[in-house]
């Protein structure tokens, strides 16, 4: 395993974060306990949740995703090795069961700090991460910014004065924002130079072979700034697996399960990812180990969040840790980009 400072802070995460949308969903305690011990062997000390979790959200497995990863840190007894991280919820019709009120104010966020804090059997969270902006604005999808009075006003200063308390009492170590925008990232970042030491020290948003959007301006502040991605969705719900084109994929599979999820469905992202997995093949290696690894010689990815429904997807996952995209693999990868840029935005 390879491990680095994530952003300013002082969190040595593994490349590798363990990510854990399935559990509760997908996956059983044992399932999911097998996965957290298998990412404890290969050197994993970073995973990655959210109080809203499992995914896609329902009021009947809400919250279950910590829980199940508090029991296991009580059985095992390994909380004081992980680097833990989670998320508080933000608005939307589709999570209204996580909380009546899913503003930031500082009730809401104290309210939603101390449930996962108790779910996961813990008095502190290392990462503490905004799931998605409070304001209507473009992302999950979203490539372009509508302008539209949605009412937001600008408590951004507020927000991160929350969050500033909650490190004084010792509750968080460090904050994160996911799912963000170039403005909101240098919004949030004016309001903590306001506080000595209290930058975000990552920002947490989908990046894959047929999402790159991300380096279209939030690459650049991460980089000059320090402010770690966490690219989650490597493989793009398992598409850049390359099951779903070699038709080895099952009913239960993401794409195939949760057809609402029509991110990654497209005719031009399966078509993007055919060309994808001629690479791989002509490089004899997987088309997932070189979608991670990939991603891993971006100097702003301070991690790459994994995440499986089995055990064997997820150590050939781990595995591309051991890869390393040689110069014509990537000059290759970067052709395919040119001609079909973020198909699945």
């Amino acid at each position: 395993m390879i491990y680095q400072l994530l952003g300013k802070s002082d969190l040595n995460i593994s490349k590798i974060c363990l990510g854990t949308m399935t559990f509760g969903q997908q996956n059983s305690y044992e399932e999911a306990k097998d996965q957290m011990n298998l990412a404890i062997e290969n050197g994993i000390n970073f995973i990655d949740t959210a109080e809203m979790y499992p995914v896609p959200a329902n009021p009947s497995t809400q919250g279950k995703t910590e829980e199940y990863i508090g029991r296991w840190c009580k059985e095992s007894n390994k909380r004081s090795e992980l680097i833990l991280a989670t998320k508080a919820t933000g608005p939307g019709i589709h999570v209204a069961h996580v909380s009546p009120d899913l503003g930031f104010s500082t009730q809401r966020l104290s309210d939603a700090l101390h449930k996962s804090l108790s779910r996961l059997g813990t008095d502190y969270i290392d990462l503490y991460q905004l799931h998605w902006p409070e304001r209507k604005t473009n992302c999950f999808g979203k490539m372009g910014f509508i302008p539209e009075n949605d009412g937001w006003e600008d408590n951004i200063g507020q927000v991160v004065e929350t969050l500033y308390m909650f490190k004084q009492q010792g509750k968080i170590r460090h904050w994160g924002l996911s799912n963000e925008t170039p403005w909101g990232l240098m919004r949030f970042m004016q309001e903590a130079g306001k506080y000595q030491d209290f930058m975000p020290v990552s920002i947490q948003n989908p990046y894959n072979l047929v999402n790159r959007t991300f380096e279209i301006g939030l690459a650049e502040i991460s980089y000059r700034d320090n402010i770690g991605l966490l690219a989650y969705s490597p493989l793009a719900f398992g598409l850049l697996s390359g099951k779903y084109h070699e038709k080895l994929d099952l009913p239960q599979d993401r794409l195939n399960q949760f057809k609402q999820m029509a991110r990654y469905n497209s005719p031009v992202t399966f078509d993007a990812t055919s060309k994808y997995l001629e690479i791989a093949r002509n490089h004899s290696v997987s088309l997932a180990q070189m979608s991670i690894s990939y991603l891993l010689t971006k100097p702003y990815v301070h991690a790459v969040i994994i995440g499986a429904t089995n055990v064997l997807q997820l150590e050939e996952n781990i595995r591309s840790i051991q890869r390393s995209p040689d110069e014509k693999m990537i000059g290759m990868i970067e052709e395919v980009h040119k001609m079909m840029p973020n198909p699945a935005p």
